[in-house]
């Protein structure tokens, strides 16, 4: 089967593209330097030449609390632009099916915990996640007037936050494992007694191993078609303060955590209800949280002289 995956060569993209080889398929991964896809002739070039049969939406421009603040705008284009143009590229190239990507910031802000799927337009998503949240929410509304309209068969993720190996370390982008993984390793190598993080700790998060997510994905490309939207996580909740505990445990940091309760908290919890996934396609995340963040320590200490050298 010719499978397009767009973001192919990113965090996530990397690892669902070894896991579709593993499953005998051979994928086609898109250049961003090549293929702009906030750009609709550099979609139509992109599948014209590809030809492809499934393809897999994984492409996105996102970040953390401080990059969404620093970005909304271009992210609301980005995302939703990039959607939109593949949406209709797949409708055009009569494609067999559509693998979209959303988010868990689609949700909203005060959505009952555990958020199932049904609670997406019960409200407005936190307000820094809003721009990016909303962008890959529309797509799911261009997925199901796809479906409607063309026959066009589109499945529709949301995963939460992802971590894990091939992560993006940059501090003013990155997500907050990443994030917390780096400035602990360099505090600890700098023999520092303290480090300051945002906010006070009180928000909770789920977290997803991102080999995990890549099954998930590889999942629900081979085995669903339905019109569902499916959330993929663990179904585990972690505060913030705890998930700090957790990564200065798994980098060895043995100073004090101080709180900036001046600095944005983000969304006051997240956690999913995953019993769609399991029951759809047979998904069940496998890698506990400690577990996958000693992994990611280690890959990125691994990693270190070779960020030296470039």
């Amino acid at each position: 089967m010719r499978t397009l995956v767009t973001g192919g060569g990113g965090f996530l993209g990397r690892h669902v593209v070894r896991r579709l080889e593993a499953e005998g398929l051979e994928p086609v991964v898109p250049r961003r330097e090549d293929f702009d896809l906030t750009e609709a002739e550099d979609v139509e070039r992109l599948f014209a030449e590809a030809r492809p049969e499934l393809v897999l939406h994984l492409a996105a421009e996102v970040g953390g609390i401080g990059a969404n603040e620093a970005n909304p705008g271009r992210y609301w284009y980005a995302n939703l632009l990039m959607g939109a143009h593949v949406l209709e590229a797949c409708r055009r190239a009569e494609v067999d099916k559509l693998v979209l990507l959303g988010t868990v910031c689609s949700y909203p802000k005060h959505a009952p915990v555990p958020f199932r799927e049904d609670a997406l337009w019960d409200g407005y998503p936190e307000e820094t996640n809003a721009p990016y949240g909303v962008a890959k929410k529309a797509l799911l509304v261009g997925a199901d007037a796809y479906r409607e309209q063309y026959g066009l068969a589109s499945v529709y993720l949301l995963p939460v936050n992802l971590y894990g190996p091939d992560d993006s370390f940059d501090l003013e982008t990155s997500h907050v494992i990443p994030a917390l993984v780096r400035r602990m390793v360099e505090a600890r190598e700098q023999g520092m007694d303290e480090i300051v993080l945002w906010g006070d700790g009180t928000p909770t998060r789920e977290f997803l191993y991102v080999e995990d997510c890549a099954e998930a994905v590889a999942l629900a490309s081979l085995r669903y078609s339905g019109g569902e939207p499916v959330n993929l996580g663990t179904g585990a909740e972690v505060s913030i303060a705890e998930l700090a505990g957790l990564v200065a445990e798994a980098t060895g940091f043995e100073g004090r955590i101080v709180w900036d309760p001046t600095r944005p908290n983000g969304q006051p919890r997240r956690a999913l209800d995953t019993s769609r996934a399991e029951r759809l396609f047979g998904f069940r995340a496998r890698t506990p949280l400690r577990e996958g963040l000693e992994r990611t320590v280690a890959w990125y200490r691994a990693s270190l002289p070779a960020r030296a050298v470039t």
